[in-house]
C-alpha cells in the first residue's frame, strides 16, 4: 500500500493538534469530512470507492478500523485542531510484529487545512505512539513524485528516501514514479 498522503506544498507553520480513533459517534462528522474534500483528495491520490460516500459506508470503514486496531493489524487517527474541528486523518497500515515491527503510514489533510502546518505535525504525533506505545521499530512511506508537500512532511519528520520504483502508481489514467521512504524508531 502506498502512502495515501494529501499533503500542501506549503505546510510549515506549527500546529497544535490532537489524534483520536474514529468512532461510530463521528460518523456524520467523518461522512462530511470526506464528501467535502473528496475532489481535493481524488486529485492527488486514488478514489476510495462510492459506496464509501454513504453513511453506511464511513459506518462500515470505521467499523472495520476499530476491528483493525483491536487485532493490531492497524491504527486510524482523526486529526483535530484545539477547536476541536476535524482537518485530517493519519494511519498506521499492514502493521507486521513478527521479525519486522513495522507498519507504513498514510495522511490525508483537509484542502481547507493547507498551509498551517497540520501534516508535519500530525505525523509527528503518530510517529511517538508508533515508536513508543505501539512499540514499533520501523515506518514506511511512498509518495508520487512530485507530490513536494508530501516529500516535504516526510522530509520534517526525519524520513529518509531509499529508492524509487517506476510508472507504479496510477491516478487520473497517467502512471507515475514513487520515491520510498523510511523511518526508524529513536
Amino acid at each position: 500500500m502506498s502512502v495515501r498522503a494529501a499533503a500542501c506544498s506549503n505546510d510549515v507553520a506549527m500546529a497544535t493538534l490532537h489524534l483520536t480513533p474514529p468512532s461510530l459517534d463521528g460518523a456524520d462528522e467523518l461522512l462530511h469530512f470526506e464528501t467535502v474534500n473528496r475532489a481535493f483528495f481524488e486529485a492527488r491520490i486514488n478514489s476510495r470507492p462510492s459506496a464509501y460516500y454513504s453513511p453506511d459506508g464511513v459506518r462500515a470503514a470505521i467499523a472495520q478500523a476499530e476491528r483493525e486496531a483491536l487485532e493490531d493489524k492497524g491504527y486510524q487517527f482523526l486529526v483535530r485542531d484545539d477547536a476541536g474541528v476535524l482537518v485530517g486523518r493519519v494511519n498506521l497500515v499492514g502493521v507486521k510484529r513478527k521479525h519486522f515491527q513495522m507498519a507504513e503510514l498514510g495522511y490525508r489533510m483537509a484542502e481547507s487545512a493547507c498551509g498551517k502546518g497540520y501534516a508535519s505535525e500530525a505525523v509527528r504525533q503518530v510517529l511517538a505512539r508508533a515508536f513508543g506505545e505501539l512499540g514499533l521499530m520501523r515506518l514506511e512511506a511512498v509518495a508520487r513524485v512530485g507530490n513536494e508537500g508530501s516529500i516535504k512532511v516526510l522530509l520534517r519528520n526525519g524520513f529518509r528516501e531509499f529508492g524509487r520504483t517506476t510508472q507504479s502508481f496510477e491516478l487520473g489514467g497517467v502512471w507515475h514514479d514513487r520515491l520510498h521512504f523510511e523511518r526508524r524508531a529513536p
